[in-house]
């Protein structure tokens, strides 16, 4: 505010304040509300991203490190995908909370390459850090960012290499390569090939669509990672079971699958029900009554001439027991995802009741067993008419380690399906960032004003990758990356790190291959975050509330803080 008020008073005359006389401030926002504004807060919001960049940037490529979480109810997760280790960490800044969000985006989407967008964000704000302190308007950087990231996309559009896919001999290939990839920088690189080969064939096993709700991944202990295996069909752990089921058959062929949800159980009859009686014989009509309605239901389902019935609700030991006599093979408890992937790939439907099972709603496939596994029993339905499903069986050692697993087959899974939509594929290992660094920096030397600067950090924010690469595996980074500017400049447009000889090479030609779709992602949620961030000039922070609030200061998880009164 200036320093002398003007007002005029009823006489018209004019009236000087000085400074002195201030006036009574205007209070808009709650006391306590705390609101940064300017450049100070804009440079406190990029280096929070840098903060949370530093925590997954050793886990980027084939030697990166891993991460040991563990969470407030001492559950250890070891981790390398950057999705997985920001969605652990508990981020409260408002500005980071955007960099978690596109690693779980790029996720969602493509479900590799979720620490290079992080990086990629949080260089991009390292780049023009300076030049907001210098007091460039964010909107010509953004303008600028924008611009720069269309030119990368069409690049990359143009450059892209691709796929054949007349030839399956040669899409496979691919298909595999594209998987090894994503599998090499996750704790089972060393048994990428025999993975690799694994996911391809769950891929390709399904039908147009590629659901992946369609491939299921089963852990079981125990065992060597080489004996995990693919199983084409459902399979699913043996549920709890009575007495008798070790009487029934454990192997079928061509059979058909009955699926409900009902308890065949002896107590299910007497729900909320109040029955008085006078008499034993009363009594005893009652008892008479439940056993008869079971046995009805009983019979129905044998007669339906169904050889499996499974439940999602317990099947009890008279039921177990009946069923075995009549050679029938029963499972209650089955769990819902179970039962609804048995739907679709061997037909039929979930009855909520056995008075209508004609053939249409029981499902059918070729061969059923129970098979051993490590040390659980798996139920396996092989030869599914309906849909094209597969089940992935998971052996390892330590818990951690399995899930480990899990997540890296999901983000190749997700690599592999994505490769087969779009077909056409880069370089990886840092030469498509190479490419579009040299590119960006040429094209930004043909225009004039602050646009040039800006274009060329962006292109010099692109190097951060290759970079990365090279410091996690102890490599002379500048050096390196000189070599890789100098041969990009040559015109070898696809050279990139070599981590094996610590040098460059061509990474088209050493397979090291991506999906382009999963680098176009990534540089446009990159600079989508980038962009976001930048354009917030102020950051408000309302108080808690100290007297409506519940108890606790309402943290949601018993964990209140004292309120300063």
């Amino acid at each position: 505010m200036s320093n002398s008020i003007v007002g005029r008073n009823a006489g018209g005359k004019l009236l000087e304040g000085t400074a002195k006389m201030m006036p009574t401030p205007v209070i808009l926002l709650k006391e306590g509300t705390d609101s940064s504004q300017g450049v100070p807060q804009l440079i406190s919001n990029i280096n929070a991203c840098q903060v949370i960049a530093e925590a997954v940037r050793t886990t980027l490529g084939p030697r990166g490190m891993d991460k040991l979480m563990v969470d407030g109810r001492g559950k250890a997760t070891i981790s390398n995908d950057g999705a997985t280790i920001l969605k652990l960490l508990d981020v409260v800044h408002p500005a980071a909370k955007t960099l978690v969000d596109i690693a779980r985006s790029q996720d969602a989407e493509v479900g590799d390459g979720t620490t290079s967008v992080t990086l990629l964000a949080a260089e991009f704000l390292k780049q023009l850090k300076s030049y907001v302190e210098e007091g460039l308007h964010p909107q010509t950087i953004i303008r600028a960012f924008r611009t720069a990231t269309n030119l990368a996309v069409s690049k990359i559009k143009e450059i892209a290499v691709p796929v054949k896919k007349g030839d399956k001999q040669d899409q496979r290939q691919l298909l595999e390569k594209c998987a090894a990839t994503a599998l090499n920088s996750k704790l089972i690189a060393g048994q990428k090939d025999f993975f690799s080969k694994m996911v391809v064939d769950a891929v390709l096993s399904l039908d147009e669509l590629l659901s992946l709700k369609m491939i299921g991944i089963k852990k079981v202990n125990g065992g060597a990672l080489e004996d995990s295996h693919l199983v084409s069909g459902v399979a699913f752990k043996k549920t709890f079971s009575y007495a008798g089921f070790e009487m029934q058959p454990k192997r079928y062929n061509n059979l058909k699958i009955a699926m409900l949800n009902v308890e065949l159980e002896l107590k299910a009859e007497k729900d909320n029900a109040e029955v008085r009686v006078k008499s034993v014989e009363e009594y005893q009509a009652i008892v008479d009554a439940e056993w008869t309605i079971l046995y009805d239901k009983l019979e129905k389902i044998c007669q339906s001439g169904v050889k499996v019935v499974l439940s999602k609700l317990p099947i009890g030991d008279v039921a177990t027991q009946y069923f075995a006599d009549r050679d029938l093979f029963c499972a209650g408890r089955v769990q819902e995802e179970d039962l609804k992937r048995t739907m679709m790939a061997c037909g039929g439907s979930i009855q909520t009741s056995v008075t209508g099972l004609t053939d249409n709603v029981l499902g059918r496939c070729e061969l059923f067993e129970e098979v051993q596994v490590g040390g659980e029993r798996f139920n396996f339905f092989k030869g599914c008419p309906k849909a094209r499903t597969c089940t992935i069986i998971l052996r390892g050692g330590a818990e951690q380690f399995t899930e480990e697993t899990e997540r890296s087959l999901h983000d190749a899974i997700m690599i592999v399906r994505r490769a087969i939509k779009n077909d056409s594929v880069v370089a990886g290992g840092g030469a498509i960032e190479m490419e579009l660094s040299k590119y960006l920096r040429d094209y930004s030397r043909t225009i004039p004003g602050k646009q040039q600067l800006l274009i060329g950090a962006y292109a010099k924010a692109l190097e951060i990758i290759p970079r990365q690469l090279c410091d996690n595996a102890g490599f002379d980074a500048t050096n390196i990356l000189n070599k890789l500017r100098a041969k990009h400049a040559q015109g070898g447009m696809w050279y990139g790190v070599d981590i094996n000889n610590e040098d460059i090479a061509d990474n088209l030609a050493a397979c090291v291959w991506e999906p382009s779709i999963v680098k176009i992602n990534a540089l446009t949620s990159a600079s989508e975050a980038a962009c976001l961030i930048l354009s917030v000039d102020e950051t408000i922070k309302n108080p808690r509330s100290s007297m409506d609030g519940p108890p606790g200061g309402g943290r949601g998880r018993g964990r209140g803080r004292p309120h300063a009164h």
